[in-house]
């Protein structure tokens, strides 16, 4: 995962400039003067980077649909739900893909150079849950870097703050078969409320790439499912969970849930992203016995990084199984990697 380099191109040219140099058609040929024609009021002035956004595509006439196949031409990807979000001021643009994706909008849209950009003010908060009350929490973008459409889907929902429900346990559990693809995780979480009122969580699921279809929660223990969002371009599934009852601060509770993995080919890796962290996290992957990797090992990254900060050989046991134990987890990400022969 990475944000997309831009292409070297010509300039967009989907808005043609219209020809102001024509004559203004003549008056009545006789000296009767010809009815008066309604005076237009002037419009009102737009300001700031979402109004003049607005009223730019508003006048180009193009759909969003059409500005975001254009914009993927140069090799920029934004998608349409962030364009919408754009020009009503829901969010603004701020990572470097995503300028990059305004100074488009400028040659697209035949503005000046640098007229939307120099309407950005600072970086503003997208929703409540990006100011955690646990201080070593760390915004969804810092966790998953790149993955625009995971902060949408998260402010789509109102997606509570992290800190919210405090991790005290989580176990993975990942599931290979004979042919050496992963099919399902069964997860387990104990968490309490460092607020009170927590009645519900936010979980994120990504398939590897390659994937046709989304990952699919098809069980779910101590919980229930509610609003449910895919991304099946993305294999990204973003899902609310809702608790058995609301917890009252300092409140605990247990919650199970299985997702079935969609066919990428042979696995070789599975890992989780923190955003906070977790007293303890047990990783499990089991193999099919007559298909036992050749080599396994951990690894461990900081957020957002996309090297390893450490990796750590592991011993593939008589059960044909493999597991890391992290006690006091931190942001980051934790996974296990095999290499089949």
């Amino acid at each position: 995962m990475g944000s997309q380099q831009p292409q070297q191109a010509g300039r967009l040219r989907l808005v043609g400039r219209r020809d102001n140099g024509a004559a203004a058609p003549s008056g009545p040929a006789s000296g009767t003067p010809g009815p008066t024609a309604p005076r237009t009021p002037p419009a009102a002035p737009v300001s700031g980077f979402a109004d003049t956004l607005n009223a730019s595509i508003e006048a180009s006439g193009l759909s969003l649909d059409r500005i975001r196949s254009a914009l993927a031409k140069q090799g920029v990807r934004v998608s349409v739900t962030t364009l919408s979000y754009w020009r009503r001021g829901r969010s603004q643009p701020e990572r470097a893909t995503s300028l990059r994706a305004v100074q488009l909008l400028e040659q697209l849209l035949g503005l000046p150079p640098d007229s939307l950009i120099a309407q950005l003010g600072p970086p503003r908060p997208r929703g409540r849950w990006v100011t955690p009350p646990c201080p070593d929490a760390l915004r969804v973008e810092d966790v998953w870097p790149g993955e625009q459409e995971i902060s949408e889907v998260f402010l789509e929902l109102d997606a509570p703050p992290t800190g919210q429900l405090e991790r005290l346990s989580i176990h993975d559990s990942y599931f290979v078969n004979a042919d050496r693809r992963g099919y399902l995780l069964r997860m387990r979480q104990v968490v309490r409320a460092t607020v009170s009122e927590v009645a519900r969580c936010v979980v994120v699921h990504k398939a590897d790439e390659g994937a046709v279809g989304c990952p699919e929660i098809t069980s779910v223990r101590h919980a229930r499912l509610g609003r449910v969002r895919r991304r099946p371009e993305n294999g990204l599934l973003v899902a609310e969970l809702l608790l058995d009852r609301p917890l009252g601060l300092g409140d605990s509770t247990v919650f199970e849930y299985e997702v079935a993995i969609p066919d990428t080919g042979q696995t070789t890796d599975y890992g989780r992203f923190f955003a906070a962290p977790v007293r303890e996290y047990v990783l499990q992957v089991h193999f099919d016995p007559v298909s036992v990797p050749a080599h396994c090992e951990r690894f461990d990254r900081d957020p957002g990084a996309e090297v390893d900060r450490q990796h750590q050989q592991l011993w593939i046991g008589a059960s044909a199984s493999a597991h890391v134990l992290s006690p006091d987890q931190q942001p980051g990400q934790v996974g296990i990697r095999w290499q089949w022969e």
